[in-house]
């Protein structure tokens, strides 16, 4: 039998980072703002060759050097996927998953045999993507007529049920290279594909630089949820009306293919989370190294702008070139500068179709 073929990509917040999380506390308290962000999938992803077997799951997965990250062999029962995503390891993200869909679907085995080509821990969502791929294999390979946001949500849960605090706008990578905007409203959440009349050449640079994503979550979800203080006032604005507007006008911006005016967007978020979102965090938000490539001279005219990723902090940053030819040339400076950089495209509509 041949393998089925798959790629997921990794996910990039283009606006609206820890918003998702943030509004999911209105099912606790509606004087909170709603999350808004806006996300696409990036051209870097996973891929893998996936068959059905009898009465086991495994998983072997490489890095993007082509180095083997190793392989997990579970049996099918519930008890022991379970006991496995709980212990918070490399495989226990797909553990999770496979827990949810035997126990909705009752399902046999798979063998995924993956290659990442995807930064790890770098803000673009590699645990979401492969929780998506653990998905979608599962969905195709026994024909469970899973949509979209079904995928999505069996991602999230098998995600969360690792000990993650991630929020619901990581698993948007099951759109692909369609930019979404995302509402999320306590446990609602909607999705709005958008297209663009113009053609927005991005890097994603990898800073080649740790962080700590677990305590960067863990610290802002303390000082949101505290009674009262000045961290909470300041954490909710930026991560609220601040994120909101900012969120709409970059929607606008998007459909519209105004991308200088997109790059100025990203300067001015970066300002906000810097001035209302750092102050929670400092040790991991701070963040010098992006800063100091945000705003190195060598690169100031080859873009509109740029902003940090993911969680924030020394992982990776993003920017909006120019156009394609200061893509090329972004790429070239930033190598020289000991970043590794990766190009993002949001492509524009095709008034063909």
């Amino acid at each position: 039998m041949e393998p089925k073929k798959f790629f997921v990509p990794g996910r990039l917040c283009l606006f609206g980072e820890h918003s998702d999380w943030a509004g999911g506390y209105r099912r606790l308290d509606e004087s909170i703002i709603p999350g808004y962000c806006i996300a696409i999938g990036t051209d870097q992803g996973i891929y893998a060759d996936v068959l059905p077997h009898p009465d086991k799951f495994i998983i072997k997965s490489s890095n993007m050097d082509g180095k083997t990250i190793g392989t997990q062999q579970f049996d099918m029962e519930e008890e022991k996927l379970l006991k496995a995503a709980k212990e918070g390891s490399f495989f226990s993200y797909s553990a999770g998953v496979a827990y949810y869909i035997l126990k909705d679907y009752q399902v046999k085995g798979l063998t995924i045999s993956n290659r990442m080509n995807l930064p790890i821990k770098k803000g673009l969502s590699s645990s979401a993507s492969i929780c998506v791929l653990t998905t979608r294999a599962f969905n195709i390979i026994y024909n469970l007529g899973l949509s979209r946001r079904d995928e999505m949500e069996y991602a999230y849960k098998g995600e969360i049920l690792t000990g993650s605090k991630c929020g619901r706008m990581d698993q948007v990578c099951a759109y692909g290279e369609t930019p979404v905007f995302l509402i999320f409203d306590g446990d609602n959440m909607e999705v709005d594909e958008l297209t663009t009349l113009e053609t927005v050449y991005m890097v994603i640079a990898d800073l080649k630089k740790g962080k700590d994503t677990r305590r960067i979550l863990s610290d802002l979800n303390h000082h949101f949820t505290n009674q009262s203080g000045p961290l909470k006032d300041k954490l909710r604005f930026g991560l609220g009306k601040a994120n909101k507007e900012i969120a709409f006008k970059a929607k606008e911006a998007i459909e519209k293919g105004n991308v200088q005016e997109l790059g100025w967007l990203m300067r001015e978020a970066l300002r906000i989370f810097d001035q209302y979102v750092i102050p929670s965090c400092p040790e991991e938000l701070t963040a010098p190294l992006l800063h100091e490539i945000l705003s190195h001279p060598d690169i100031q005219d080859l873009i509109w702008g740029g902003k940090g990723v993911g969680s924030q902090g020394d992982g990776c940053a993003q920017f909006i070139a120019k156009g394609l030819e200061e893509r090329n040339e972004l790429m070239r400076r930033l190598r020289n500068l000991n970043v590794q950089p990766y190009e993002l495209t949001i492509k524009k509509r095709n008034n063909d179709i």
